[in-house]
């Protein structure tokens, strides 16, 4: 039948959409590599939907419930969307942090060999860049951070400081220097720690 002439549930149940726009799903038998401030910050933001965000939603819908006519109320709807978006996100995180493993770069401090937590400077016939390599739920590229299995990272991976990796980008084949390899020298206190 065309989907043009089957109702959509109204309220949202049943979606079954879990995953979060715009974040990749981590590839197939592969783990879930989070730095402990990521951990942190994710766990952060997991405990503040739990404890503050979706009591105060939940509370907001119920008081626009007892306001009468649900259909042309906008409390009502608009809590009861937000509410939906709070509860798909915790779902989410949850499922994240649990098959999470913290990796500390601060383990490879003094290392020349690229891992995950690095930041790398590289060169390519473009000029230098400087990224850190990171968890898929953590990277931010404005950040100049990327993901692990970003190609770029993959190509770096297991590289040395003077090594030259290739890179398959949409121009053709480039070719990255590593020159510079860096850790953070402090170890991080874990995912337990206080943020």
């Amino acid at each position: 039948m065309n989907k043009a002439f089957v109702k959509e549930a109204s309220d949202g149940e049943g979606e079954g959409d879990d995953e979060v726009p715009g974040l990749p799903p981590l590839p197939a038998g592969s783990r879930n590599y989070l730095t402990p401030a990521g951990w942190r910050r994710l766990r952060a933001e997991l405990m503040t939907l739990l404890d503050v965000e979706r009591p105060k939603m939940v509370e907001t819908v119920s008081w626009a419930a007892k306001n009468g006519d649900r259909s042309e109320n906008g409390d009502y709807l608009y809590g009861k969307k937000r509410l939906r978006e709070i509860d798909r996100r915790i779902r989410f995180l949850t499922q994240r942090l649990d098959i999470a493993e913290v990796a500390d770069p601060s383990l490879h401090h003094g290392s020349d060999q690229v891992y995950f937590g690095a930041t790398v400077t590289y060169a390519t016939a473009r000029g230098e860049r400087t990224i850190t390599i990171k968890g898929i739920d953590e990277a931010d590229s404005l950040q100049g951070e990327v993901s692990w299995i970003a190609p770029v990272a993959r190509a770096l991976l297991k590289a040395r400081v003077g090594d030259e990796v290739s890179l398959v980008t949409p121009q053709g084949l480039e070719t990255l220097e590593i020159l510079r390899v860096h850790y953070p020298a402090e170890p991080d206190r874990g995912p337990d720690a206080a943020a």
